[in-house]
């Protein structure tokens, strides 16, 4: 494959946000005490009375946010996807989801590519979390440009939205005109053999196996299911019916994410041969990016892996 730019989706949320912003002057932004980790500074510049530092009180910037969104407001929050989530679950069930306020929860260094930080930070259980809640909406795009473009698209779209993306640096794939469209799935290869649909840094991994795959006779299908939710079941449906098999790709844990997803559209309407390639009910650990995508099986061999499993299942 190509050499591509390597650019952090982190970078494009922050670009998106500034966009939005310059789009609608009803758009504001929340962070707790990250604006450089979460690159939101280029929006506070700009618009320096539409920005709030909240400090380390993310149950009071949702709270916050909350109530700015009843007022006619745009709200993002900002901070880690760990603290995003788990620490202020109460807040975003209650205050968000529940009186279905118009916040979008930007959460970055999702997943275990995190890194260095270790377990307590690597949270991969939070597509779940998000996805359970009634009224949310759960965005996990690919790279750069996707991460951008859905920023955009979520200060448009009306209602909570969860907005999952990452801080290492990954392939820059996609086009940067692309519009954002929630809840419609990306065809990024047609193929007759096998379905990969993968989310978030998983995509660019499902991209590279398939030259190992054709090489072993294998054409697969990959598909950017960057919207768990809702879910575009209609493309995974079509899809399924010519391939009869699939594989699903993501840095979350098995439990609860996108793979259990897919597998419950199969289980009601076409049930066909399964494997999932994520973080298996365990806690993460210390390393960096890509020692844990090894060490965790997220790597494109693993991908490579769970395609010839299930085609000789």
């Amino acid at each position: 494959m190509e050499i591509l730019e390597k650019k952090d989706t982190r970078s494009g949320f922050g670009a998106g946000l500034l966009e939005a912003g310059r789009r609608n002057p009803k758009v504001v932004a929340f962070c707790a005490d990250l604006t450089g980790s979460l690159k939101m500074g280029d929006f506070a510049k700009e618009f320096p009375e539409r920005f709030f530092q909240t400090g380390i009180a993310e149950a009071n910037m949702t709270n916050m946010a909350a109530g700015m969104a009843l007022s006619g407001f745009v709200p993002f929050t900002g901070t880690f996807a760990a603290f995003a989530t788990g620490r202020v679950y109460d807040q975003i069930r209650q205050s968000v989801a529940y009186s279905n306020t118009n916040v979008k929860i930007a959460a970055s260094h999702a997943g275990i590519t995190l890194g260095e930080d270790g377990a307590t930070h690597q949270i991969l259980e939070d597509i779940g979390l998000m996805k359970m809640l009634p009224n949310m909406t759960v965005i996990v795009p690919c790279d750069y440009n996707q991460t951008m473009n859905a920023t955009i698209a979520a200060a448009e779209y009306e209602g909570p939205v969860y907005l999952r993306f990452g801080r290492p640096k990954v392939p820059n794939f996609t086009r940067a005109d692309e519009k954002f469209v929630i809840g419609k799935a990306q065809l990024l290869q047609e193929g007759s053999d096998v379905t990969i649909f993968a989310c978030g840094h998983l995509v660019y991994k499902a991209m590279e196996a398939i030259p190992y795959l054709l090489e072993k006779g294998i054409h697969p299908e990959v598909i950017n299911i960057h919207t768990i939710k809702p879910l575009d079941v209609e493309a995974v449906l079509k899809s399924v019916a010519k391939t009869r098999r699939v594989v699903t790709a993501e840095e979350h844990q098995r439990n609860g994410g996108l793979g259990d997803s897919i597998a419950q559209v199969l289980a009601l309407h076409d049930p066909v041969p399964m494997e999932m390639v994520a973080v298996n009910d365990v806690f993460g650990q210390s390393g960096t990016p890509d020692e844990l995508m090894k060490a965790y099986h997220l790597d494109t061999p693993d991908i490579v892996s769970a395609v010839l499993n299930v085609i000789n299942r």
